[in-house]
């Protein structure tokens, strides 16, 4: 679709360079500025809104499953990292430590939250003394830092906010539900509030979490066919809880060690949402997180009773529950669609004297450019109708593209063949690290996810029998 004016081609163009596309939109919407620590970002109110209507989803669903939200130190002795010999090892390279702190030599350096299962465990070792007292379900929403080489807004910086879960439960299998739980949790969160439809399953051990005993994805597609891992959980064992010795006494008088789980998503799910569903004209945001679900766009607005009306529908609809916006700037009408456009926000609404008079309102969708003439009548009921509407085409656009960019491979080529025309490819796997590495060498594409239910003969790699089959896409 060609660019229309001045305002839109401010923005790369999205087939031809989707990086520098992304980084316009998200720059450009006032979602997020860069901070002046190489590394960082500065979430604007914009996009600080969408993580607020994150958080609102999320809690209702983690509370539904009996989680209460906490919150942990920032600064973790390094001494806890050293108790879980793997989690450390897998996080020295990215750990900031504070070791200077009132202008003097701290005795024990500090480690910024990387994230919290060393200090969350050493909590639950308190607080967790019988059966009585399990299962322990506690959340954070909070900040953690991990030094980055490359960074990019939302997609990976240094300092980013995310949620934590961390459970603790008496036996395996209450621990390895719950890891199960809270990956369905985020799959229906992501396709029924982000409009991302999402392939769930196992990581290989090469990709799982440091100190994991498995670690388990959700893996969405972007409109580049890079693949973005959106959330994990964690089934940790009992490695954690030996470490720091979160034991209990159980109803048959002994003492036991508990078992644990961790889960998380971060901001990183705001850089999904613009990379799945974004176009040349900028954002295209999901009713359920958008900021601004509807802006009424008065047309000739000087004339008579057009701004009152335009108030009063205002009204309307905030009174239903939408989250509406009125512009009223002396921009003109065009300047006003391209702006709100470029913001993703999902209906916009023209009134003017014409469609007063004739009890109409013209709808304007932002996914698929539809304009509908609507009965000004019942407004509100309308507006959160076509929402709706909006919200479920947006996840099967997003579920075609993706479905229709899935491909199999039987061979070394044909795994390259289909990453370099940005696709995900399925492929059998022996199992053998060696031949993961091999995949990574010579086609710069990872193993993603185990494919759910699914076999194969043989390993496309190295010729074996095959034990799985993997999903393998470049990455962010």
């Amino acid at each position: 679709m060609a660019k229309e004016n001045q305002f839109v081609e401010q923005i790369a163009d999205i087939e031809k360079d989707f990086p520098q596309w992304y980084t316009d939109v998200v720059l450009k919407t006032k979602l997020v500025d860069y901070g002046p620590v190489k590394g960082t970002m500065v979430i604007r109110p914009y996009g600080y809104a969408i993580w607020e209507n994150i958080q609102k989803e999320m809690n209702e669903r983690f509370k539904a499953r009996g989680v209460e939200n906490a919150y942990f130190p920032l600064l973790i002795p390094m001494s806890y990292f050293t108790k879980e010999a793997e989690h450390v090892e897998g996080f020295a390279p990215e750990l900031a430590v504070v070791t200077v702190g009132g202008g003097e030599e701290l005795s024990e350096p500090l480690a910024i939250r990387p994230t919290s299962e060393t200090i969350i465990g050493t909590m639950m070792a308190k607080w967790v003394q019988s059966y009585r007292d399990l299962p322990l379900k506690i959340n954070q929403w909070c900040n953690v830092m991990r030094w980055e080489k490359t960074t990019r807004p939302f997609l990976r910086t240094s300092e980013f906010l995310w949620q934590e879960g961390h459970t603790a439960h008496a036996s395996a299998e209450e621990a390895e539900e719950e890891t199960f739980a809270m990956l369905k949790v985020y799959k229906e969160f992501a396709e029924n509030c982000l409009a991302i439809p999402v392939l769930t399953g196992k990581k290989t051990e090469k990709e799982r979490f440091a100190g994991a005993v498995a670690t388990y994805t959700m893996e969405a597609m972007m409109r580049d066919g890079k693949s973005l891992q959106a959330g994990t959980s964690h089934y940790l064992g009992q490695n954690f809880a030996k470490a720091f010795e979160i034991q209990f006494l159980d109803s048959d008088g002994t003492h036991k060690t508990a078992y644990t789980s961790s889960w998380g998503v971060s901001t990183r799910l705001i850089g999904a949402i613009v990379m799945t569903h974004g176009d040349e004209r900028g954002l295209k945001l999901p009713p359920v997180v958008a900021p601004v679900q509807c802006v009424i766009v008065p047309i000739a607005a000087r004339k008579p009773g057009v701004l009152e009306r335009c108030e009063e529908l205002k009204k309307e609809f905030e009174k239903a529950g939408i989250r509406v916006a009125l512009d009223a700037s002396d921009n003109s009408p065009g300047w006003k669609f391209n702006e709100w456009e470029m913001k993703g926000v999902p209906l916009r609404v023209e009134l003017g004297p014409r469609d007063i008079e004739n009890g109409k309102m013209l709808c304007a969708r932002r996914d698929t450019y539809e304009k509908l003439e609507m009965p000004l009548e019942n407004a509100a009921e309308t507006v959160k109708e076509l929402l709706a509407t909006i919200q479920k085409d947006m996840l099967e656009t997003a579920r075609k593209r993706r479905d229709e960019r899935i491909v199999y491979a039987d061979d070394m080529q044909g795994i390259l063949d289909a990453v370099e025309n940005g696709k995900f490819v399925k492929a059998g796997w022996c199992g053998c690290r060696a031949c993961e590495d091999k995949v990574k060498e010579e086609t710069a594409a990872t193993a993603r996810v185990h494919a759910e239910g699914e076999s194969a003969e043989k390993c496309a790699i190295c010729g074996e029998k095959a034990e799985s089959v993997i999903i393998f896409a470049r990455a962010y």
